[in-house]
């Protein structure tokens, strides 16, 4: 793989920046933005404050160089999902990671603010063509359990860049793919406690789940399960023994099941346990939105 020039950005601004519609949103924003943020600006034809909003978030958004991409919806043609977030004027910004709102304004404002949007969303770091395909490479490698391969390009984003977070929480996973938790918390360590990044959350989130997890083995605790249904605790025990391993899906199956039989149980340690696993699985993932969707039936049926 050849990386671009960093003082170059080689894709035209119609890959950061596109006008959008109902029928393109779960595409261009939903999709998008779980590879990276997604600024969706919802404005009309007729908006003067519109006119004055739009080209500052585009000049913002492609000084980011690539860290960040916009969304313009025009609210008159495509009603539709802006009745769904419930946009009440124009202009409205939100910003979608993972396939989620996670911030958002009303109305023209100044640039300055822009910018700290935009920072405040991507962390700060605009990043650059190379970084963005660094990262994208050590994303790719984790998915192919390439370890070696994953850690060699998240450490060269972090010579580059070394406050970039995605690449901090990225070579934190590589560590604890491999074991070795002790390396993996001394790494998500160098990104900010404040930090917003979901990546560096998904991170904290795992190795909080690992901390916690009991000291019997999963085949003792699965016995038990089997043996007693109604045990609770051993139920319990068991999912904090799974997501620690890994084995998200498992975990949640064995909370709902707490969840269902007595939501109330020790304090509603399993509905509060299954929002930390959602967390380290990433708000956005397959798991967790199942896992979501099956809680909400329970809670709510």
């Amino acid at each position: 793989m050849t990386f671009a020039d960093p003082t170059l950005d080689p894709r035209p601004s119609g890959d950061l920046i596109k006008e959008g519609t109902d029928a393109s949103f779960m595409k261009d924003v939903i999709e998008a933005s779980k590879t990276q943020p997604v600024i969706v600006d919802f404005w009309a034809t007729w908006c003067g404050p519109c006119r004055t909003l739009g080209p500052a978030l585009e000049k913002a958004v492609r000084a980011a160089k690539g860290a960040v991409k916009m969304v313009k919806i025009d609210v008159d043609a495509n009603p539709a999902y802006a009745g769904q977030l419930r946009v009440q004027s124009i202009p409205t910004v939100y910003a979608f990671v993972n396939g989620q709102p996670v911030d958002g304004f009303q109305g023209a404002i100044p640039e300055s603010q822009i910018k700290a949007f935009i920072d405040k969303l991507t962390g700060g770091q605009g990043g650059s063509a190379e970084t963005a395909q660094l990262l994208e490479l050590g994303e790719e490698s984790l998915g192919l359990n390439d370890f070696g391969g994953a850690a060699q390009a998240f450490a060269h984003v972090l010579s580059i860049e070394p406050e970039n977070e995605k690449a901090i929480a990225g070579l934190a996973r590589v560590y604890m793919a491999g074991g070795d938790v002790e390396q993996a918390a001394q790494t998500i360590a160098m990104a900010p406690a404040e930090s917003k990044e979901p990546a560096v959350q998904s991170v904290r989130a795992q190795l909080a789940l690992a901390a916690k997890a009991p000291a019997g083995a999963s085949a003792e605790l699965e016995a038990k399960v089997a043996a007693d249904p109604n045990d609770h605790q051993a139920r319990f025990d068991l999912a904090e023994a799974q997501s620690a391993a890994g084995d998200f899906k498992g975990a949640i199956d064995n909370l709902l099941s707490i969840v269902q039989a007595d939501r109330e149980w020790n304090d509603q340690a399993a509905r509060k346990q299954l929002l930390v696993i959602f967390e380290a699985a990433g708000l956005g993932s397959d798991v967790s939105k199942d896992g979501r969707r099956r809680l909400s039936s329970i809670l709510f049926s």
